[in-house]
């Protein structure tokens, strides 16, 4: 008998390689998991949801599998929690509650979240302005290697925004960010091009 995680990997093993009629069962199958209380099956339910694989696609039911998880400390569901808040996505719009989320995730460590919450910061959504705090949380997610958080440490050293004006340390944060998928800004750099550069939203990461 499969538990846990082991049961997840299976049903999405399956799921990806099953006929659209034999899906619905092993989606069930998750389904039956995550009432369980596998805060795994309730993260990958709420993705599955969320992204209509499996199931069909629902907000609403995406939000609420990633809240029972979120509830749990799962930092990925804390993250898309906050992330559905953001967009308004099968909760109502609201930006303090997208904070509270991205705080829980990236007090987790999730990077993801880490990034997001400087946005936050960096943006005055749901918390005053504060660019400190957000190069603060751009840069724990930047030494975990996140690709958006690097690219926004760099805005901030690029910009002077919450930390002195840096030539140097923001082509450092491009340039880690360009290895991975930030090519335009690093070429600025180099270019001496000042263009106007933003730290990108969270709707544009998804």
């Amino acid at each position: 008998m499969l538990y846990g995680l082991q049961l997840i990997l299976f049903c999405f093993a399956v799921i990806n390689h099953a006929t659209a009629s034999e899906k619905p069962d092993y989606a069930e199958a998750l389904i039956r998991a995550a009432e369980q209380g596998d805060a795994n099956a309730q993260y990958n339910l709420g993705f599955m949801y969320g992204n209509g694989r499996g199931v069909p696609e629902d907000n609403v039911e995406a939000a609420r599998w990633f809240r029972k998880a979120a509830e749990q400390g799962v930092g990925n569901a804390q993250y898309n929690l906050g992330l559905m808040y953001t967009q308004g996505r099968g909760v109502p719009k609201d930006d303090i509650e997208a904070v509270k989320w991205f705080r829980k995730g990236a007090e987790r460590g999730y990077s993801e979240a880490q990034h997001s919450l400087g946005v936050m910061y960096a943006q005055g959504r749901g918390v005053p302005k504060d660019d400190i705090e957000a190069v603060k949380w751009f840069r724990k997610g930047a030494e975990q290697g996140d690709a958006d958080a690097q690219h926004s440490l760099g805005v901030m050293y690029d910009n002077g925004e919450g930390v002195s004006e840096d030539d140097a340390e923001a082509v450092k944060w491009y340039r880690k960010a360009a290895e991975q998928e930030y090519q335009y800004n690093l070429g600025a750099m180099y270019d001496k091009v000042r263009m106007p550069r933003r730290i990108r939203t969270n709707s544009e990461n998804e």
